[in-house]
């Protein structure tokens, strides 16, 4: 071994010694939302048992692993393990809505539990929920490994602070981007590509509203790009497939990527006709 390498072989030696992050960090998230789905839904259970005592021991065990994930970074983990699993009804709630809407918008569909089991803007949303969850929580780090484990699975990237509605739809999904001061409504739906971003990634602007905000009953075809914090697209508007969208619109609109027009007889329906 040459001295270089050898000093190099010693750097890294101390990099791991003085390392603060949990030795698994990474693993252990991937425990956690595998914990988390398989309390949520059956269809990631299909070798647990159905006794409630067990539930029951199932849900202590995730609060142990998020309590030990937090202490790999010297916090106390007991007060958000225990609030993150009081809320898991409520999340498991929105992603019934999630579920039936995606079924409602996409003919392609088969019922409720294809879209549970197989569709990938499902698990995406799924992930994202429970991400958000420990965000609001003060939980560091892990909310970034959640998503981030849907973004490799699925190619589909929403940061956890994204604030997002409930009976929400994503078809396809692949290359989706929600950064994390979007805001979207109740009853959008999304197709693969649509990315809602900044306009400037500079570092100081990291504590400003970067990312648009979606209205209710929004339908975002596949590639569009809607950016800015300043940009609002109002209620019951359709985004055009490959539109390049930077100023805000009213509701009812239609932009393609020739024209924007808006719809003032437009009918109230919603367009997913899910219920909240």
């Amino acid at each position: 071994m040459s001295p270089e390498l050898d000093c190099w072989a010693g750097a890294v030696a101390a990099g791991r010694l003085t390392c603060r992050l949990p030795l698994r960090a990474d693993a252990e998230a991937r425990e956690i939302v595998d914990a988390a789905l398989a309390l949520l839904f059956p269809h990631f259970a299909p070798d647990r048992r159905a006794e409630p005592g067990v539930v029951r021991g199932e849900i202590d065990r995730l609060e142990g692993w998020i309590r030990c994930f937090l202490a790999g970074l010297g916090v106390d983990g007991v007060p958000a393990a225990r609030a993150f699993s009081e809320s898991l009804p409520g999340i498991q709630r929105d992603l019934e809505l999630d579920a039936e809407a995606t079924c409602a918008a996409d003919p392609a569909a088969t019922g409720v539990d294809e879209v549970i089991l197989a569709y990938p803007g499902f698990y995406a949303l799924a992930c994202y929920r429970l991400a958000h969850r420990l965000l609001e929580l003060g939980v560091p780090l892990l909310p970034r490994l959640v998503t981030e484990r849907a973004h490799r699975v699925t190619g589909i990237d929403i940061h956890p602070g994204a604030t997002i509605g409930r009976a929400i739809a994503i078809d396809h999904g692949t290359g989706i981007v929600i950064g994390e001061t979007s805001v979207v409504g109740d009853r959008v739906r999304l197709y693969q590509g649509v990315t809602l971003g900044a306009l400037s990634v500079r570092k100081d602007l990291a504590r400003t509203r970067r990312h648009p905000t979606i209205g209710n009953d929004v339908v975002i075809y596949a590639n569009a790009t809607i950016l800015g914090g300043d940009t609002v697209v109002g209620h019951s508007s359709v985004i055009g497939g490959n539109v390049w969208l930077t100023h805000s619109v009213p509701p009812h609109s239609i932009v393609t990527n020739v024209a924007v027009s808006e719809r003032h007889d437009a009918a109230t329906g919603t367009p997913l006709a899910a219920r909240l």
